[in-house]
């Protein structure tokens, strides 16, 4: 699909079988690709097919990357046709292990949020935030969603502001407060006949508007390129020229570490790391018509895996993995001040 095709000129149905195609053609991208593909499935109202493709991942959970986004969406789309019973063990499934990933919790959540279990919509937000952002001085944008949908459940819920809804207002960047916006009470344009009611209300909704082209427009991340032990040996034996651009590989991981700190300290947002492996890269280097050993190749390299959807966010939670690979969390790796 062009990016300038409208939604509504789409062919939800052709686009999945176009995307299971590519995915069999790209097996490493195959989880992301995939999971489009059941997006649309649900978008054509063919929440069945969608399901089937859920289940299609989920029968590979040794190559699954992210299994508790996958369970997520499969909860959320059985609710939506009447499996809400195998809905909701799901979502129980996905509260108990407790993922580090904020975005499989907002989607449970906003799965309850969206068929009025707002008490356990809220619990689940909170849960979240407990565990994602307990001691986080500055929350994660990935994190956001968790605290602006804990806001907007609190409000319809009638219940009084505490310190993470505090924090929400903070992050919240729009002209409209996050209060207006999540107000209960608001006065919608087809209720109203006063004119300052309507003009008040075309604000709000031109705010929610600018927010969600915000997050939905929001580039892929300025990616630092990750080389494993065993790749960065590989890639070094075979193209020894390269040694000048990785002389070791703790000195490799410092410099990503290093780096990508000089990048967020200048302002540079939305940070990621992606992790390279010998195969994809030559294949790369031959599908640029060039030699692998052309450090130039390598940005390119990084930012193509990027796009296609292969970054995590830096820098990952404090008691996260360390993204280098490490049986050691984030905060004692190389998130400790001494790194």
């Amino acid at each position: 699909m062009r990016p300038d095709t409208p939604a509504e000129n789409v062919d939800h149905t052709a686009e999945a079988a176009r995307l299971e195609r590519t995915a069999g053609r790209y097996p490493e991208d195959a989880e992301a690709l995939l999971l489009q593909a059941a997006a649309h499935l649900e978008l054509a109202d063919d929440r069945p097919a969608a399901t089937a493709l859920y289940d299609r991942l989920l029968s590979t959970p040794d190559t699954l990357e992210n299994g508790p986004l996958v369970r997520a969406l499969k909860a959320s789309n059985l609710w939506e046709y009447d499996h809400e019973a195998e809905a909701r063990a799901i979502i129980d499934g996905i509260r108990t292990t407790a993922p580090r990933d904020p975005a499989p919790w907002v989607i449970v959540a906003e799965s309850l949020e969206s068929h009025d279990e707002l008490e356990a919509a809220h619990d689940t937000f909170t849960e979240a935030a407990t565990l994602l952002l307990t001691d986080v001085t500055e929350p994660p944008y990935a994190t956001h969603p968790l605290l602006f949908g804990r806001h907007r459940v609190r409000r319809m819920l009638g219940l009084p502001h505490d310190d993470w809804d505090a924090r929400a207002d903070t992050l919240h960047s729009s002209s409209v407060s996050l209060d207006e916006l999540h107000d209960p009470k608001r006065v919608w344009s087809l209720g109203s006949d006063n004119p300052e009611e309507l003009e008040a209300e075309i604000s709000r909704l031109r705010a929610e508007l600018g927010a969600y082209r915000e997050a939905l427009s929001r580039p892929f991340p300025v990616a630092v390129l990750h080389w494993p032990a065993g790749e960065l040996a590989e890639l070094l034996s075979a193209y020894p020229t390269l040694t000048t651009e990785y002389p070791s590989h703790p000195e490799h991981l410092s410099t990503i570490e290093s780096s990508l700190r000089e990048l967020s300290t200048s302002g540079t947002p939305n940070l990621g790391i992606v992790t390279g492996t010998v195969p994809s890269y030559e294949a790369f280097a031959a599908s640029e018509g060039s030699s692998p050993s052309d450090t130039t190749l390598l940005p390119q390299y990084a930012t193509t895996l990027a796009a296609r959807g292969r970054a995590v966010v830096w820098p990952p939670q404090r008691t996260s993995d360390c993204w280098c690979g490490v049986e050691q969390t984030y905060a004692e790796c190389h998130g400790s001040p001494s790194a």
